[in-house]
C-alpha cells in the first residue's frame, strides 16, 4: 500500500464503521422509538404519519453520510482497482454498497419525501408501502456489502 493509500486508509476505515454503525442504529433503534412514540410520552400525541415525517428525516439525514460514504468508496477501491489490487470480495462488497447506497439516497428517500407530501392518505397506498418495503431491503443489504467491505479491508490491511 503506497504513502498516500495509508494516510488515507484509517479515515476511510472510520467512515465505513460510522456509516454502518448509524445504519445499524437508524433501523435498530431510532425507527422503533419513533414508531412507537405513544410508549415513552404516555399517550399517543402523534399520529403513524407523523411518526413516518420524523423518520422520514432522520433518512434523509442519513443519506448525507451513505452518499459520502459512497463518494469514498468509489475514490478509494476505484484507486486500489486501478493499482492492479484486484480483490473480488472488496470490489463486489463495494459495488454492492455503492448502489444501493445511491438506491437509497437519491431514490427512495426522495420517493418517499414525495409521496408524504401528499399527504397522510398516500402512506396508506399500495405505491407507498413497495416503495417503503423496497428501501427496507435495500438497506438491509447495503448494511450487509459495507460490513463485508469493512471486514474484507481490515483482513487486508493486517495481513
Amino acid at each position: 500500500m503506497s504513502r498516500a493509500a495509508k494516510a488515507l486508509f484509517i479515515p476511510y476505515i472510520l467512515l465505513l464503521a460510522a456509516t454502518l454503525g448509524a445504519t445499524v442504529y437508524a433501523g435498530a433503534v431510532v425507527a422503533p422509538v419513533t414508531f412507537h412514540t405513544a410508549d415513552w410520552l404516555g399517550e399517543p400525541l402523534l399520529s403513524r404519519f407523523q411518526e413516518g415525517l420524523i423518520m422520514t428525516e432522520n433518512f434523509a439525514r442519513l443519506a448525507v453520510l451513505v452518499s459520502t460514504a459512497g463518494l469514498a468508496m468509489l475514490l478509494f477501491e476505484g484507486s486500489r482497482l486501478l493499482r492492479g489490487e484486484r480483490d473480488w470480495i472488496s470490489a463486489a462488497s463495494a459495488l454492492l454498497a455503492i448502489a444501493c447506497g445511491a438506491a437509497f439516497s437519491f431514490h427512495f428517500v426522495p420517493g418517499i419525501e414525495s409521496l408524504q407530501a401528499q399527504g397522510a392518505a398516500v402512506t396508506q397506498s399500495p405505491a407507498f408501502e413497495s416503495l417503503h418495503r423496497a428501501s427496507e431491503g435495500t438497506v438491509k443489504v447495503y448494511t450487509l456489502a459495507l460490513l463485508v467491505l469493512l471486514v474484507r479491508r481490515l483482513q487486508l490491511a493486517l495481513r
